[in-house]
């Protein structure tokens, strides 16, 4: 081999070495990224935490004094927390979602306003749906919109008497009830009857035992509402 084919024999040989190496990274280069991309935080509008807490507080109806006993915080404490005037640790912060019974992200959380839905319905006279029973007639209104809170009812008592009824009546919420024609009487297990003439209402825990029967000359006729706020609503009676 020539001398000139033995020097273009060297480089080549020399050139695959330089290739098979890796090259080493200089001091300005970045270091390849390795690890997965982390996904983009989402943002959260920050809250005026002394303004959220003076709100719930409030709006729960408690005072200073009543909340940091509840709490086991100062009511100075809580006053500078609401009046921006400390910085409250994350144990701070705990008590006082304690004390106003809510979830912590609840306390951090700016409150959701709810667009109205703008729904209504509306029921025109002798025109609700009607159920009728051995003790009550009932005629459920505004029945077209699912999902409402409650199945009011125009109902009229054909019950007259206790004996009528095989036990107590009891569902989850509470019962709102007025009187619209004719007089009832409204048996609970915890109190005694109490009599309701025309245009008296009652109020009352639906968990409780209940039975309404009529006392009037004719059946009485009653605006019957039970309330189970954010859940399905049971019917009245």
């Amino acid at each position: 081999m020539t001398d000139v084919t033995k020097s273009g024999a060297t480089r080549a040989n020399k050139t695959k070495r330089a290739a098979a190496k890796p090259r080493k990274m200089t001091k300005s280069e970045p270091a390849a990224r390795t690890s997965p991309r982390r996904p983009a935080l989402r943002v959260v509008a920050s809250v005026n935490l002394g303004r959220r807490v003076h709100g719930i507080r409030v709006g729960k109806g408690l005072t200073l004094e009543q909340a940091g006993k509840r709490s086991g915080l100062a009511p100075s404490t809580l006053s500078k927390i609401e009046n921006d005037q400390m910085s409250p640790t994350f144990d701070v912060l705990q008590k006082v979602a304690t004390g106003l019974d809510i979830d912590m992200d609840e306390l951090l959380t700016a409150p959701h306003r709810v667009p109205p839905s703008g729904r209504r319905s509306v029921t025109r006279a002798g025109q609700g749906r009607v159920h009728e029973t051995p003790t009550y007639v009932h005629e459920f209104l505004c029945t077209e919109l699912t999902h409402k809170l409650s199945v009011p009812s125009r109902t009229r008592v054909r019950a007259r008497s206790v004996k009528d009824f095989p036990d107590w009546v009891r569902h989850e919420g509470d019962d709102f009830l007025l009187v619209l024609e004719g007089a009832v009487e409204l048996h609970t297990e915890f109190y005694e009857p109490v009599r309701l003439a025309a245009g008296d209402s009652i109020y009352y825990d639906a968990k409780m035992g209940h039975l309404c029967i009529s006392v009037s000359a004719e059946d009485a006729l009653v605006l019957w509402v039970p309330l189970r706020a954010g859940k399905p609503p049971a019917l009245p009676g």
